[in-house]
Formats: C-alpha cells, sequence, structure tokens
C-alpha cells in the first residue's frame, strides 16, 4: 500500500483534528475542494480514511471524514507486544509490587527530566509550550490550546497505548508528572483518555 505526501498529510491532519469535512482539508493542505475529495476517495478505498453524513437542521448533510482503525495504524504504538509481554513477565515473575516500583521510578525520571527544562520558568504558558515540545518528541503529538481562562493540554497519539491500557499505573504516573511539571498554582484534570475510547487525551489546566 502506498500513499503519496499529500494523502499523508490527510492522514496527520485527521489524527490531530478529529473528523473534518473535505473543504476544511482542502483549506489545511491548500488545495481544491475536488483534490481533497479526490485523495480521500483513494485512503477510503485503502481502508485508511472512513466518513459519515451528519445531519443538522436543514439542507443537505455533512459529510465528515476520519481514520479508521487501520488508518490509526499509521501512528503505532511503540513495540507493543514486546511490552505487553515484559509487563505480564514483572507481574507474574516478581509481582505487581515490582511493577509499581518499575512504574514509580520511571515517572521519577521523566518528572525530574520534565522540571530541568522548565525550572528557570514561572510562565505557565511557556510551561506548556515546553511539555508540549517534550511530549511531541516522544510521539504523543502534543498541542495546547487557550479557552477562556482554562488551558487544555491535548496528546493526540499515545505511543504506550498497549502498556497504558494493560497498566492504569503509566496513566497515573503520567498525570501526577504533569501536576508537578505545571507546579502548585494549577488544578490540571484529565477529561479525555484515550485508553476509554476517546480520539485522544485532553488534560484541564485551570490556574487557581
Amino acid at each position: 500500500m502506498k500513499i503519496n505526501n499529500a494523502q499523508k498529510q490527510i492522514l496527520m491532519v485527521l489524527k490531530m483534528k478529529g473528523a473534518q469535512p473535505a473543504s476544511v482539508l482542502a483549506k489545511e493542505l491548500d488545495m481544491t475542494n475536488e483534490g481533497a475529495r479526490l485523495h480521500l476517495v483513494k485512503l477510503a478505498e485503502e481502508g485508511l480514511v472512513i466518513s459519515e453524513n451528519l445531519s443538522k437542521g436543514v439542507g443537505r448533510p455533512k459529510v465528515l471524514f476520519s481514520l479508521s482503525d487501520e488508518g490509526n495504524k499509521n501512528f503505532p504504538d511503540t513495540h507493543a507486544d514486546l511490552t505487553i509481554q515484559l509487563l505480564n513477565s514483572v507481574k507474574e515473575i516478581l509481582g505487581e509490587a515490582a511493577l509499581d516500583k518499575l512504574i514509580e521510578a520511571r515517572e521519577i525520571k521523566t518528572t525530574n527530566n520534565y522540571l530541568q527544562q522548565v525550572e528557570k520558568s514561572n510562565d505557565l504558558e511557556h510551561k506548556l509550550d515546553t511539555l508540549v515540545k517534550l511530549r511531541s518528541d516522544e510521539g504523543y503529538m502534543a498541542e495546547w490550546e487557550k479557552d477562556k481562562n482554562e488551558y487544555f493540554f491535548i496528546e493526540n497519539h499515545c505511543p504506550i497505548c498497549a502498556a497504558a491500557t494493560s497498566c492504569q499505573g503509566f496513566c497515573r504516573a503520567e498525570l501526577n508528572t504533569f501536576s508537578k511539571v505545571l507546579g502548585d498554582k494549577v488544578e490540571i484534570e484529565r477529561v479525555e483518555h484515550i485508553v476509554k475510547g476517546t480520539r485522544r487525551c485532553t488534560y484541564k489546566v485551570t490556574p487557581v
């Protein structure tokens, strides 16, 4: 299966922004609506995108395109099978407590690394910028948005999703890390969670 650069860009936009009409994709990629539709037809034939009709009020239904399960495989989980095997082996051979210690050690190392990157800053937006870069470098496709007085830290992909699904301790550790990095002047709450079936993980960050 071979897709061109424009089609790869379409997959990336759908991964980052969720379901979109062809017109929005065309604008994002600076191409005609017809050009975007032709690429989407090809991606649908390859089983990488799916479409649905969204009826809202009068008029023609809007057609939205999104990634299929096969399309999501273009953003892979890092060594998923091996990771699950190792986690299961640790639990079976060394016990649940040993696995908790491994997760805790990973959390401490990650937290210390992130804190070193933001230690000279008291500005929340600078901390979010730094966190976005660090997490994106690790494959989480991160970004942040602001809505009035609240911030939303978003991860559009989870490269350890299989491990996180198998052991929720990884998700708890990440939330602890974000809380420590962003500091005690904010409250942070996970409001979307990939392992619970949402498209992305989203954390609401509220200054206090």
